[in-house]
């Protein structure tokens, strides 16, 4: 089925508010996001409710400026397509249900998108045909390996069973005293230090397992950073001990993505590995992940910097492969916190 009209996409499941707008296949005609990392900081995590609220104040001028910047009325739209799970509750809501109030009064059809799927897909973003391969998703909320068949046929291979590897690294630097998010000052530093310098524990490591597990290593460190202070709150790292910290804790990391997706490639025999996710903009992720695929002579599909962290362009491709394959959704349905792809 053909779809060439313009799409509406609206993500809105953690606490990045997204508008974006894509001419199919690859033209996207305008794509906005409304940071909330600000607002978030002070607490040291995501709010719930803050989250939510943010998004209603941000929601209607966002799809305002997407029109302007895509030099598009309301009335050219083809459809809308929106993030309803997985996610936190209050801000699906708020997204799907913008989203189901524009589709309804311009009578374009609606359709709900997996906010996972939007990651899944988003390293071949503007491709008519998803190639068989084998997908690495590393995000704040979700770690897992999941054979793609094709875009909309996906078989899950492993999955976190507790911490994902971005919250693993959010709530280590946590411990670490560094600024929320995380993620990016880990990486920063650990450029800086020595990943060799202490060995942190690598779970689920058994042959055949292709889950993950991250709590572990999280506790682990804890417990180095206790003994190293003998329990002193509020003690100071010396610079370069913290890059060796942060590096030796992103290898812990790294190393057990790159031996699962090994492993999962070669079980599958796929040769083609995809990255995506907020985690996937790592640099150290990315630098090693290349150097396998470059020894095993697998292609290697990244997702671009810009599409990594929460976005609606990924939604509106994702939206946009759904609607080719002829699904409608309803004004009806329900957002699905829980939603997994398979």
């Amino acid at each position: 089925m053909n779809f060439s009209k313009p799409i509406l996409a609206i993500e809105s499941s953690c606490d990045e508010t997204a508008v974006a707008i894509l001419q199919p296949p690859s033209q996207l005609l305008a794509s906005l996001i409304a940071s909330q990392v600000k607002k978030h900081a002070i607490f040291g995590g995501v709010v719930p409710e803050v989250a939510s609220r943010q998004h209603l104040s941000d929601m209607d001028p966002l799809f305002h400026q997407v029109l302007k910047e895509a030099k598009l009325t309301p009335t050219d739209l083809g459809a809308v397509v929106a993030t309803t799970g997985p996610g936190l509750a209050p801000a699906l809501l708020v997204g799907a249900s913008y989203a189901k109030g524009v589709a309804l009064g311009l009578g374009v059809p609606y359709l709900g998108v997996n906010h996972l799927e939007g990651h899944l897909l988003s390293p071949f973003f503007g491709e008519t045909i998803i190639p068989r391969h084998l997908s690495l998703l590393v995000s704040g909320g979700h770690t897992q390996l999941t054979e793609v068949i094709q875009a909309g046929n996906y078989c899950s291979l492993g999955r976190t069973q507790d911490d994902a590897a971005g919250e693993a690294f959010d709530k280590v630097a946590k411990l670490l005293g560094l600024p929320y998010p995380g993620g990016i000052v880990i990486d920063r530093l650990a450029s800086q230090g020595d990943p060799k310098r202490y060995f942190f524990p690598r779970a689920l490591m058994e042959k055949g397992n292709l889950d993950f597990s991250f709590s572990g290593l999280k506790t682990a460190v804890r417990y180095f950073l206790e003994k190293r202070t003998n329990g002193e709150e509020g003690l100071k790292l010396e610079s370069q001990e913290l890059a060796d910290i942060c590096a030796s804790f992103q290898e812990a990391v790294v190393a057990v993505l790159l031996e699962k997706a090994r492993r999962a490639a070669e079980e599958r025999d796929l040769d083609c590995i995809a990255l995506s996710g907020g985690v996937a903009a790592n640099s150290a992720l990315r630098r090693e992940l290349k150097k396998l695929c470059e020894t095993q002579g697998w292609r290697l599909c990244l997702a671009p910097l810009e599409l990594t962290g929460d976005n609606a362009a990924m939604i509106a491709f994702a939206g946009w492969h759904r609607l080719l394959l002829g699904e409608r959704g309803s004004v009806t349905e329900e957002i699905r916190p829980q939603w997994q792809i398979v």
